[in-house]
């Protein structure tokens, strides 16, 4: 008798993505700062993204898209598109207020190339 297989239907399974994008404590602090100081609602989510061109920032944004990923750090809401989260992966945002100037700063270790501002590079 010979012997048979289940026949299973192969299923796409989803990428993979790690959520691998670290918010430092002094840049999770600045931007609780701005939301008190500018009176954002709490239900507002923090959006960083990436711009044509390897522009990288941060936004407030009061809806969902349908292909954010949600990620929390201490209490905060942020909100990434699959497309950016693709170069953002291992980055580590983190704010300075040294003698170069006060601002958010993109460190990404996928980065080939970057420029002055902290938030371009290429990959």
């Amino acid at each position: 008798m010979a012997e048979t297989k289940d026949l299973v239907t192969p299923q796409v399974a989803a990428p993979h993505v790690t959520d691998g994008i670290v918010l430092t404590e002094k840049a999770v602090g600045e931007v609780k700062k701005i939301m008190s100081e500018n009176s954002i609602p709490e239900d507002y989510v923090l959006r960083i993204g990436v711009k044509g061109g390897g522009c990288s920032g941060l936004t407030f944004d009061a809806e969902l898209k349908p292909n954010d990923k949600i990620l929390m750090y201490d209490n905060i809401k942020v909100a990434v598109d699959w497309k950016s989260i693709l170069y953002l992966t291992g980055t580590t945002v983190d704010y300075t207020d040294g003698l170069t100037g006060k601002g958010f700063v993109f460190n990404n270790p996928s980065a080939k190339k970057t420029c002055g501002c902290g938030s371009s590079f290429g990959v």
